[in-house]
């Protein structure tokens, strides 16, 4: 079993940061390459991609929760994947995200941890550049 967790500030409030990371229409553009995530109805999506294992796209659950600037997933038919992220604020006016994954088929360590790791800090580099158009589009 691997738990994977990674933390980064982003330039904006959390509201915005949330609002921005929530929005599965716009999560192409911040996820990972090679994984792809779209709607398909209340409380589910449908992930595809070179990243998700097996053919075709795969049922994910899906929750945002406003009051908690929380959003939640898991894979529907690959049950033993399942993630966090969070929002939080943080001084003057800026925020801050942690991420959480669990991978319960993937050892914790070597080369394929290391990757997933990379792209965890990669998608959260990403995020802050999606919200800092956000911000920058709005003013």
């Amino acid at each position: 079993m691997a738990e994977f967790e990674a933390t980064r500030g982003m330039p904006a409030d959390s509201m915005i940061v949330y609002g921005v990371a929530s929005d599965v229409e716009i999560m192409d553009r911040w996820l990972p390459q090679g994984l792809t995530v779209t709607g398909s109805g209340p409380g589910t999506v449908e992930a595809g991609g070179d990243l998700v294992p097996g053919p075709g796209p795969h049922e994910g659950l899906f929750r945002a929760s406003d009051e908690q600037l929380r959003v939640e997933w898991g894979g529907r038919d690959h049950p033993r994947y399942a993630g966090w992220l969070q929002v939080s604020d943080a001084a003057s006016g800026a925020s801050e995200v942690t991420v959480h994954i669990s991978l319960l088929d993937e050892p914790g360590s070597g080369a394929h941890a290391d990757e997933v790791r990379e792209l965890l800090d990669r998608s959260l580099g990403q995020l802050a550049d999606e919200v800092r158009r956000r911000v920058d589009d709005a003013g």
